[in-house]
């Protein structure tokens, strides 16, 4: 095996060279490569199905041609007549080894098949995640350690007295991702919402449930004549030139109840197992069936708070500002945009020429007027149910461990040095908490020198002893 550049290269000797026919690659398949749910549903959509029937009749104890018979069964939704029914030893059908798969335990027995179910989602809606030694690295990042280790070093006080801010960070840092950081009241309403809302009631995953967030995230002020799962087409693009360009085009609106109960299946299935990885495909599955009119990227983000909240990785009332490490530079605002474009880019270099744009609009059931015409459900509906989420797996650990370790360390430690400056600042002279924090922001915005408004509502502060004093232990308190 070679990995470079994020391909990995698989030699096998002669002797293991598959015979030419369905059953021979199958077996291979199954046998040696992680299970691809994508490929297979295109290979039976393309196959004569009594040809795979023959298979498992001649073999109907073969562990492999069963594994395979299960699967068309449920990639397809059709039944293959067989003429003698499987047989032997029931049998995994996804090796946990090298994908995340149902928690142990809740695995379905299939009679039929003789096989246990331990897929994570359902036939609607099944996102994979490959176990390479990178995602087997994300998986391990501990993060309730993480936090404690923070706690030990700046007490748990601090860090309990950053949540408020770190939910407000977190709010107008979803925002600026979606290039609307000035939307005060906005920001404020999604940051009420991230503090009452994260890990609380049923999974926000079903139509009521969105509904419910949805409103509470957009307002009463939209334009949108109802909330909850659209039922009109979407795409996800820009204008530019007077052109509308197509970066995603989501999946149909008929199938939306179907996917995100699939999603709810996959949390429900891998219970107990990491919950950066879980995270991560809660937020980025929603994301991709956007199921929205308005409001999918920030339901995405609340989503990695709330799975973490769920399972116990972050206590109430404390916010990881996910946003904020993601929005604050361009190199990580492009590095979202690149693990977005993971699914986005090759799926629409496949749907070249499946999409136009009609002279008229169409009002969908849900008030929505929109022109854009799509062909290309067929050649999409295999990506769209079955998602490799690895990397996004990968790249979600590493936001978590810099935001932890960067963004909130930096912020407790500012906190730690303001709390130390303003006692230091009322040994001094004796003034309320508001104003102390005045004479904070002035002096490291001034550069230690008094402005003329503190001057003239506080005189006492132009004595120089008093102001030199209270510069020399705000600028101690800041050094460490």
């Amino acid at each position: 095996m070679h990995v470079a550049d994020g391909m990995t290269t698989e030699t096998y000797v002669e002797s293991m060279r598959p015979s030419a026919d369905l059953r021979g690659h199958l077996t291979f398949h199954l046998k040696h490569e992680v299970l691809h749910l994508e490929l297979l549903s295109r290979v039976f959509g393309q196959i004569e199905p009594q040809e795979l029937a023959s298979w498992i009749s001649a073999e109907p104890s073969g562990q492999y041609a069963r594994r395979a018979g299960f699967l068309f069964e449920w990639l397809t939704g059709q039944e293959l007549t067989l003429d003698a029914m499987p047989a032997g030893s029931y049998v995994d059908l996804v090796d946990s080894q090298k994908l995340v798969a149902a928690s142990e335990g809740l695995a379905v027995t299939n009679k039929r098949w003789r096989v246990r179910d331990n897929l994570p989602g359902t036939r609607a809606f099944c996102p994979l995640v490959r176990k390479t030694s990178l995602v087997q690295q994300a998986m391990a990042l501990d993060v309730p350690q993480l936090l404690r280790t923070l706690a030990l070093e700046f007490g748990e006080d601090v860090l309990m007295r950053s949540a408020v801010w770190m939910t407000l960070r977190e709010s107008k840092s979803s925002f600026a991702i979606e290039g609307e950081a000035d939307q005060l009241d906005r920001i404020q309403r999604f940051a009420d919402v991230l503090a009452r809302r994260t890990g609380q009631g049923a999974w926000p995953l079903d139509g009521a449930a969105l509904a419910q967030l949805q409103s509470e995230i957009l307002g009463a002020r939209v334009t949108l004549q109802q909330f909850g799962l659209r039922q009109s087409p979407v795409f996800v693009g820009e204008v530019v030139r007077y052109q509308e360009v197509v970066h995603y085009v989501a999946p149909p609106f008929e199938d939306m109840a179907a996917m995100l109960d699939g999603l709810r299946v996959f949390l429900a299935r891998t219970a107990g197992q990491s919950t950066v990885m879980r995270s991560a495909v809660a937020a980025f599955g929603f994301v991709y069936i956007h199921p929205l009119a308005d409001g999918n990227g920030r339901v995405h983000r609340f989503l990695i708070n709330d799975v973490l909240r769920r399972d116990g990785a972050v206590a109430a009332p404390m916010v990881l500002p996910v946003s904020s490490l993601i929005s604050n530079h361009a190199a990580d605002r492009r590095a979202y945009n690149d693990i977005l474009d993971r699914i986005s880019a090759p799926l629409m270099r496949a749907l070249t020429g499946r999409y136009e744009f009609a002279p008229s609009q169409t009002v969908y059931a849900d008030g929505i007027r929109s022109n854009f015409v799509f062909s290309g459900d067929k050649v999409a509906s295999p990506v769209w149910r079955h998602l490799d989420l690895t990397s996004h797996v990968v790249y979600l650990a590493d936001v978590l461990e810099r935001t932890i370790k960067e963004d909130m360390r930096e912020e407790s430690r500012y906190l730690r040095s303001h709390a130390h400056a303003k006692a230091a600042i009322k040994d001094i002279v004796e003034m309320p908490d508001a104003q102390i924090d005045r004479v904070i922001r002035s002096v490291q915005a001034n550069q230690g020198r008094l402005s003329n408004v503190l001057c003239d509502e506080m005189p006492l502060l132009a004595d120089p002893k008093i102001w030199d004093a209270i510069v020399q232990v705000i600028t101690d308190s800041f050094k460490n």
